[in-house]
């Protein structure tokens, strides 16, 4: 497991054991406890790349037929936040939703990958919660609006290798104020992980660092001021956030 973080003015990665820090990638040496340091989102993206109804127990909630192919949407990089930072309600939103849901983290740049070989590009994965303000999406008709404000997209809190983490066969868990909301498995995705790589890839150059959220399990629901939102992912951890 290893993650993004801030100490005074600097910048680094640093593998986590328990309760501490240590440095890599040039910040050899630089060891902190975790609670002395700023947790950054994982990545820094040229792009969010999300999948809408890519969960079977999701589709049945809705009474949705299942897609043929993954659908896709994008979220700006503005929108994103790390763990502990605040998620904003935004003036004249009516209905703001959690989603959340497992992200993929490129490694290398990359097109055209086929699903056999996903494993070569993926850097590791990390919880993300789709914020969405549910009101303007049903209004729009379209999506881009209600997912895109700043805050909309928690991330992390660390970065699971690929050496560490099942994404076929793993729980997913959502709490809003300590209270479980959404409960599923990865076993669920209807397009895997490999094939959500095969697939962006073959439209667009995937860049060290994108992430690719794909999907949300059923049990979505509302979020208010005050509520503190938790994207649990066996083998990952906990990505925690309020709203303001």
């Amino acid at each position: 497991m290893y993650g993004r973080f801030k100490y005074d003015k600097n910048i680094f990665y640093g593998d986590v054991v328990g309760k501490d820090v240590y440095g890599n990638y040039g910040y050899e040496g630089w060891n902190f406890a975790i609670e002395d340091v700023e947790i950054l989102p994982p990545s820094t993206p040229s792009k969010i790349i999300c999948v809408g109804l890519n969960y079977e127990d999701h589709a049945k909630e809705f009474d949705m037929p299942i897609p043929k192919e993954p659908v896709l949407f994008m979220k700006p990089t503005s929108s994103i936040i790390a763990h502990g930072e605040k998620i904003v309600y935004p003036a004249g939103v009516e209905q703001l939703d959690y989603e959340g849901e497992l992200a993929v983290i490129i490694g290398k740049k990359c097109r055209n990958i086929e699903a056999k070989n996903a494993s070569d590009v993926i850097a590791g994965y990390t919880c993300f919660n789709d914020i969405t303000a549910r009101d303007l999406q049903r209004r729009d008709g379209q999506w881009t609006r209600a997912k895109s404000f700043d805050t909309f997209a928690p991330i992390g809190p660390y970065i699971a290798r690929p050496d560490e983490f099942d994404p076929k066969n793993s729980m997913i868990y959502t709490y809003v104020n300590d209270e479980i909301c959404q409960s599923s498995n990865t076993s669920n995705l209807i397009a895997d992980v490999p094939r959500l790589v095969e697939f962006i890839s073959s439209i667009m150059t995937l860049e060290v660092g994108d992430i690719i959220a794909t999907g949300t399990p059923p049990g979505v629901g509302e979020l208010h001021v005050g509520d503190n939102v938790k994207v649990k992912i066996e083998g990952i951890g906990t990505l925690s956030n309020e709203v303001i």
